[in-house]
């Protein structure tokens, strides 16, 4: 199995999308329509976690474990500052707002004539900070998307 640098990725926002009780399902992304946040340099991590439940068994001398509620994370997101790009422009307006957005991540590990692999979730843009650092730095945008569903995977597929 081949292996895929980050490289070539794009990171798309679409409108705000209603939480729901069930996990999404990629035709829950139908409809959307998706603008591109530029100039990326770092996408961070993201996927479930479950909160751990644990509980002394006094008799067995042993502390169990269960799984709880699972949380797909919060992605940070850095970006070159771009007045003019209209994902970064999506994304501060979504941080003004209370509601969840649809996201789009897409991967550059498409097979000759084929498409590529997808994430999908629903996030809240928790935070969108400047970051300026010293004279000889690029002025960044850092956005923290607050996953709110499951991702939903898609996987890259053959023509």
């Amino acid at each position: 199995m081949p292996v895929f640098a980050t490289a070539g990725a794009k990171l798309y926002i679409g409108a705000a999308i209603e939480d729901q009780s069930t996990d999404f399902v990629v035709g829950d992304f139908d409809g959307q329509t998706w603008t591109e946040i530029k100039e990326l340099e770092s996408l961070g991590s993201f996927g479930d976690t479950a909160q751990e439940i644990s509980i002394d068994i006094i008799g067995q001398k042993r502390t169990k474990r269960l799984k709880g509620t699972r949380s797909a994370g919060s992605v940070e997101v850095v970006c070159a500052i771009d007045y003019s790009d209209a994902g970064q422009i999506a994304a501060l307006a979504a941080e003004k707002a209370d509601g969840n957005y649809a996201f789009k991540l897409e991967f550059d590990d498409a097979p000759a004539g084929g498409t590529p692999s997808e994430r999908y979730f629903v996030a809240m843009v928790g935070s969108a900070s400047e970051q300026l650092d010293a004279a000889n730095n690029v002025m960044k945008l850092n956005l923290s998307l607050w996953i709110n569903s499951n991702v939903v995977r898609v996987n890259a597929a053959a023509a």
